[in-house]
């Protein structure tokens, strides 16, 4: 079966979210209530035999790559940053790509702020098959 990863993103998409107020905005039950339905979609899945993984995000991050025999560079920029963008993700390994878009318009639906459904939009990515070894 295919695996894809489900990316949750904050602001990102092919258009702005309707109402995209911070997290740390949020009362700790709307914080509460977010996360039950995380763990709930979690338990759905393992029950269902689809769950890989899921991780949410801490908001600190920076950008490290090689830069020679030298200290890699750390940067903040100028690039937008990832934890403005990626929340978090579920990994799923399912029969089908529409089975994944299902999912990933159930995660969607997280409550936010006044129990309303944030609506964020969620990046299906299929994972990669391994390339083809020779025997």
């Amino acid at each position: 079966m295919p695996k894809f990863l489900l990316l949750k993103h904050y602001r990102g998409g092919p258009e702005p979210l309707p109402d995209c107020t911070p997290m740390s905005e949020w009362t700790p039950e709307e914080i509460s209530a977010h996360i039950a339905f995380q763990h709930e979609t979690g338990r759905m899945l393992r029950e269902n035999g689809e769950f890989v993984d899921a991780q949410g995000l801490s908001p600190d991050g920076s950008y490290v790559r090689f830069g020679g025999p030298d200290a890699p560079p750390v940067t903040d920029g100028p690039f937008p940053e990832a934890k403005e963008l990626i929340a978090g993700w579920f990994l799923v390994d399912v029969d089908s790509e529409a089975r994944a878009h299902e999912i990933a318009a159930y995660v969607s639906s997280a409550p936010g702020q006044g129990g309303r459904p944030i609506y964020e939009w969620i990046e299906v990515r299929q994972i990669m098959g391994a390339p083809a070894q020779d025997v």
